[in-house]
């Protein structure tokens, strides 16, 4: 078998940093994604089976909806996984970026 090439994506795949990198970053990736579909699946099967949930006023007297808060909450929680997931891009996976550049042979 003969040895990738220096700086090869081959050489690079094969480093530890890299596969550690790939695993956190797949599975962050794959956790945000899953409550983002949590979130708005729920969201439009309450809209499906039970839109008079939807539909009643946050408190009496209000004429905000419940359904308005909750789209809101949607829009939110659409930033915050975002946030989370550039946090950790720019903190952590920058930080094992380096040593894999740093590591490639």
């Amino acid at each position: 078998m003969t040895t990738p090439a220096a700086r090869s994506p081959e050489a690079i795949a094969a480093l530890p940093q890299y596969q550690q990198l790939v695993k956190e970053r797949n599975r962050l990736g794959w956790s945000l994604t899953l409550i983002m579909l949590l979130g708005f699946f729920g969201f439009i099967g309450v809209v499906a089976f039970n839109p008079s949930l939807l539909a009643m006023p946050l408190a009496a007297g209000m004429t905000t909806t419940v359904g308005f808060a909750v789209g809101l909450g949607l829009m939110v929680l659409t930033l915050a996984t975002t946030g989370l997931y550039v946090w950790r891009a720019n903190t952590h996976y920058d930080r094992l970026t380096r040593a894999i550049v740093e590591a490639a042979p």
